[in-house]
């Protein structure tokens, strides 16, 4: 009989780009999420923002940041499956 008192976790690949990756510190990591919780960028967040210190102020609500999940711009109700590479950044200006 399998061990329930383990929950499923599923791992995403963060990557951090242009001043998130000099404020975070890091260009990247694999984070693991519960996967009977129905992940989304949201939760995803919410989970690196519990880390406190630079990713609470970084990733706090309504700072201006992006996401892409796969390659593809993605809002935060977005689904993430494991596997999954979020990119998390600031919005681009340029000219």
């Amino acid at each position: 009989m399998p061990d329930t008192s383990v929950s499923a976790q599923l791992r995403v690949r963060v990557v951090y780009l242009a001043r998130l990756r000099d404020a975070l510190g890091s260009a990247g990591e694999t984070f693991a999420l519960p996967a009977d919780d129905a992940p989304t960028v949201d939760s995803l967040v919410a989970a690196l923002r519990g880390r406190g210190g630079a990713f609470a102020t970084e990733l706090a609500p309504g700072r201006a940041i992006r996401f892409a999940v796969n390659h593809r711009v993605a809002g935060r109700s977005q689904s993430v499956a494991d596997g999954d590479e979020v990119a998390i950044f600031p919005p681009v200006t340029g000219g």
